[in-house]
């Protein structure tokens, strides 16, 4: 199911196992954990740069990355809101490009790098 109109986030909570892996991961806020499983709580917020996708065990998670970080800023931009949340740090790199070269230590915790 899309979870916003300004990207392309989709996410199924009927193949969530409650890794809380995509929380861990997403630099926005995005997902968060409510029973056992992850929820959304900023759908609008995320950047598309599909690391919860990537860390997703069961695939309950597709984003369109790629450009998604751009495209997040512009939208932000033209809403006249700021796209990162405050007390937020940006961790992601692109797709292509690991987390934990990042100087942002949230994003190595566990390993599993975008």
């Amino acid at each position: 199911m899309r979870a916003s109109m300004w990207n392309t986030l989709e996410y199924d909570a009927q193949w969530c196992i409650g890794c809380g892996l995509c929380s861990d991961v997403c630099p926005h806020g995005v997902f968060g954990q409510d029973g056992g499983i992850a929820i959304l709580l900023r759908p609008d917020d995320c950047m598309e740069c599909g690391a919860c996708q990537l860390n997703c065990p069961t695939g309950a998670i597709k984003v369109d990355s790629g450009v998604g970080c751009a495209a997040a800023m512009i939208y932000a931009a033209l809403q006249g809101r700021r796209k990162q949340r405050q007390g937020a740090t940006a961790c992601c790199a692109p797709a292509q490009a690991s987390c934990c070269e990042s100087s942002q230590p949230s994003c190595c915790d566990n390993k599993r790098c975008c």
